[in-house]
């Protein structure tokens, strides 16, 4: 994906070729929204590697990011292999904005960006980042070629990533946790599956576990438990000390004067 270049945008402004390397590294773990819309409710990707790339005269910055498959996500997903849902626009703080003209803070000098001085282009200078805060995926980016990036050079694993930059224990504990996550939705699968048969839904094996491996961990967590609580309905519990205590009561009652 190419976050953002050190070209003109359509406002006016360009971030300085020295300030790529810094923005860089800090959207290293920033999140992906949708169209700037500050919301949890929005978040559905995550950047996890980035790196200054040049070509020719122009150098941006090429970030890696994951989305995780199901539910809605997978709409998005199916947008962007379709090249529907493409371009995309950063958002992030710089401590200078400097006139191109003159060098001088923006807005104290006088020039006006996208007025032409002497032949030459005014535009805004953006230097020294400070944050980054996000990526989202619009409709009409203000940097013309900031977008998702397909069949570009090599494709590297995650595996591959980590082992560049020491993070092999890190690794190591992600296909752990992924795997004990594969592990559990198994038993939920199996879970929901088995409780469908035993309530005689009519609805035959196949069918069931069809309907458990499409589904969202949370609806799939929910379908299990919903099952369940309908299986304890049918069949309710009866404890044996109820039994016991009539007898002892029985018993006990011989004595009673």
């Amino acid at each position: 994906m190419r976050l953002c270049d050190d070209q003109i945008d359509r406002d006016g402004e360009r971030f300085d070729t020295g300030a790529l390397p810094g923005l860089a590294r800090l959207f290293i773990g920033k999140t992906g929204i949708l169209d700037h819309r500050w919301s949890t409710e929005g978040q559905v990707a995550r950047i996890f590697e980035t790196q200054v790339v040049k070509e020719k005269d122009v150098s941006y910055i090429r970030a890696w990011a994951y989305i995780r498959r199901g539910g809605k996500n997978d709409e998005l997903i199916a947008d962007i292999e379709a090249g529907i849902k493409k371009e995309v626009s950063v958002g992030c703080a710089m401590a200078q904005a400097v006139c191109s003209v003159c060098g001088s803070e923006y807005g104290t000098c006088g020039h006006v960006k996208g007025e032409r001085y002497d032949g030459q282009v005014c535009a805004v200078i953006l230097r020294e980042p400070v944050d980054a805060y996000e990526f989202s995926f619009v409709a009409v980016p203000a940097q013309r070629e900031a977008g998702v990036m397909k069949g570009m050079g090599p494709v590297v694993s995650l595996k591959e990533l980590a082992a560049e930059h020491g993070a092999q224990a890190e690794y190591r504990a992600l296909t752990q946790e992924a795997e004990l996550g594969r592990r559990y939705r198994k038993d939920l699968e199996d879970g929901v599956v088995r409780l469908g048969l035993a309530l005689e839904l009519g609805v035959s094996e196949p069918v069931l576990r069809s309907l458990a491996k499409t589904a969202g961990a949370e609806e799939l967590m929910a379908l299990k438990a919903a099952l369940q609580g309908r299986l304890d309905e049918s069949l309710p519990v009866v404890s044996q000390l109820l039994g016991a205590k009539g007898k002892a009561e029985e018993i006990e009652s011989g004595f009673l004067i």
